[in-house]
């Protein structure tokens, strides 16, 4: 975590954390929570939305921004 805040951080990138769910247990709607049960770390990223799976689902333009910024400096330096 501390990689990629800092990949993030050089970038200028802006961004918020969260936890959810129980630790070393998985939480979330995602599929994370699988990969973890093969020793796997993980972490999910994305953007935030307001209603998720409702008729009307709202973003912000500038997270979205962000979150593209965001994955375009970290495929370029976790390697």
């Amino acid at each position: 975590m501390a990689r990629i805040r800092g990949i993030l951080d050089d970038a200028g990138v802006n961004y918020q954390t969260a936890e959810l769910g129980k630790v070393d247990v998985g939480g979330g709607g995602t599929i994370a929570y699988i990969m973890a049960l093969y020793g796997m770390e993980v972490i999910d990223c994305g953007v935030a939305v307001l209603n998720m799976h409702a008729p009307w689902e709202i973003t912000s333009k500038a997270d979205i921004y962000e979150t593209e910024k965001g994955y375009e400096v970290f495929l370029k330096n976790i390697f």
